[in-house]
């Protein structure tokens, strides 16, 4: 069972417009957090900052698709929100089970998240800075940043939190 994946493939800037499918390339190649099942039909790549309210909101709104095997989130840990995110992202990474760190950073996230590493290790450190360049070589300033594959099969992206039919999009079927 592969938990994260810290090889950097390709480190040319993409533009998602021009290839999407190279971004979607680097980003299987980029350093992330399994969030669901490995056997699920259905992948999403979210950039998420481990003290975003909105990537919190997202990850409550996706535990259906999760839980019910459908969906894995995979999510890109970047820390730009706030001074402590890196050192929360780096916690998560770090952690015997990087899932099981993510989802104690949710379930905690009202009382404040996960509590952040003291020192953050040089490699994580540039696994975090490569995972930040992809969010913003792919077009997004914010998080949670989500890449996913429509139902033709194209890629498609979305800033922000999706709600509704955009989360149907995203995630599929409930």
């Amino acid at each position: 069972m592969k938990r994260l994946s810290g090889i950097y493939r390709n480190r040319c800037p993409v533009n998602p417009k021009s290839a999407p499918e190279e971004g979607w390339e680097k980003l299987e190649g980029s350093t992330w957090v399994q969030d669901g099942r490995p056997d699920a039909p259905r992948t999403v790549y979210v950039f998420t900052d481990p003290n975003c309210p909105y990537c919190h909101q997202f990850w409550t709104a996706a535990r259906p698709w999760v839980e019910s095997g459908k969906v894995q989130l995979r999510h890109v840990m970047v820390g730009v929100i706030r001074q402590d995110s890196p050192a929360k992202a780096a916690a998560i990474l770090e952690a015997k089970s990087p899932e099981e760190a993510l989802a104690e950073n949710e379930h905690k996230y009202g009382d404040g998240g996960i509590v952040p590493l003291e020192t953050i290790s040089p490699a994580v450190a540039e696994k975090l800075e490569h995972n930040a360049t992809l969010m913003t070589e792919l077009g997004f300033s914010g998080t949670p940043a989500i890449v996913f594959r429509k139902a033709d099969g194209s890629i498609g992206q979305m800033g922000g939190l999706p709600q509704d039919a955009a989360l149907e999009m995203i995630l599929g079927p409930k």
